[in-house]
């Protein structure tokens, strides 16, 4: 079986259990920003000088994947997935960021001066944390957006633990460019 199906041709695309539904949903927006931030986080994996960082990542990914199974179940279907699918995102792993917080804080992770400035260390996997970040803020900020409708997840710990890895991600960003030789103002 070839990856291109060539089912999405017309706009569509599936979700879980053979419902389709159009490429610009805004639960398709979700998962696309999901998968996104998925995807800065191997850079910022890959990057990591620290191994703390590499396996922050390594799990978060693993719940994004997650994540983005219970994003693609259609409203209603929600038992059939949590019957196939055990695991969700629940108030563990918020607690588990909220430790990684408090670590993070605990190691000088907080330790700057001025602004943070993403990029201006010249650590790539800084600007990688930064970056992932960002793009966390935006998937919590879409899943919101679906607050109030008859497309809103049921799950009150998605919004939270995207918001919770945020404040994880702007800490790895500063903890991570600690690492680098101090730049001064002027340095391109």
């Amino acid at each position: 079986m070839s990856i291109a199906t060539r089912r999405g041709d017309q706009g569509e695309t599936d979700l879980l259990f053979g419902h389709r539904i159009t490429k610009k949903h805004p639960r398709i927006h979700a998962l696309g920003d999901v998968d996104e931030l998925n995807a800065a986080l191997g850079l910022l994996r890959v990057h990591a000088r620290r191994p703390e960082t590499t396996e922050v990542c390594a799990q978060v990914q693993r719940w994004l994947i997650d994540l983005m199974g219970e994003i693609a179940t259609p409203p209603g279907l929600e038992q059939r997935y949590s019957d196939t699918h055990p695991h969700t995102i629940a108030p563990a792993e918020v607690t588990w960021l909220d430790e990684k917080v408090a670590f993070l804080e605990a190691h000088g992770a907080l330790k700057f001066e001025g602004w943070a400035l993403p990029g201006a260390a010249g650590s790539l996997a800084g600007a990688h944390a930064d970056m992932a970040r960002t793009i966390a803020r935006r998937a919590e900020r879409t899943l919101i957006d679906l607050t109030g409708t008859e497309q809103a997840l049921p799950n009150p710990e998605i919004t939270r633990f995207l918001n919770r890895l945020s404040d994880v991600l702007w800490l790895l960003a500063r903890w991570e460019e600690q690492l680098e030789p101090k730049r001064t103002p002027d340095t391109p």
